[in-house]
């Protein structure tokens, strides 16, 4: 017994659980041509990518304050502690781990503005993956003149 709703199909056959078959109401599937998988297991695409780096590079940004909060904190303890954790600093490693920071935060800041045009601008979300292509392309932009000086860094750290 199936009946036809919103573009659904209810159907009221009960569905099996770990206590047995559900008989509490119908089921609604979504329409045949929804269920084609697009793109990736979530069937997601630039939204689906913007959403997920933008909380990557917003968790990397708040651990990196979190660890400078406590490593600044370390002056008023102890002076030379605090000269011994900023000379750790000083390796080619953490040379990377601030290139790493540098494009977490200006590609956070780049799809924040995305994400406030598509929150208040009437035409945000009919334009959204084009704004997030102008987000990639002006984050390649500001990281391809901020990254030739911190190479040359990292290149020095090795001499």
């Amino acid at each position: 017994m199936a009946e036809q709703t919103g573009g659904g199909t209810a159907t009221a056959e009960p569905q099996g659980s770990i206590d047995g078959p559900r008989t509490d109401g119908p089921r609604l599937e979504a329409p045949r041509a929804s269920r084609k998988l697009e793109g990736t297991l979530y069937r997601g695409s630039t939204g689906m990518w913007s959403w997920v780096l933008h909380r990557i590079t917003g968790v990397a940004i708040y651990f990196f304050l979190l660890v400078h909060i406590l490593d600044t904190a370390l002056v008023r303890l102890s002076p030379e502690a605090y000269n011994a954790v900023i000379g750790t600093y000083k390796t080619p490693i953490m040379n990377l781990g601030e290139i790493a920071l540098v494009m977490a935060i200006v590609f956070h800041a780049f799809n924040g503005l995305r994400i406030i045009l598509i929150d208040f601008w009437s035409k945000g979300p009919k334009y959204q993956r084009a704004m997030f292509w102008i987000v990639i392309v002006l984050w390649a932009i500001a990281i391809a003149g901020f990254l030739p000086r911190q190479l040359m860094n990292l290149v020095a750290d090795f001499n």
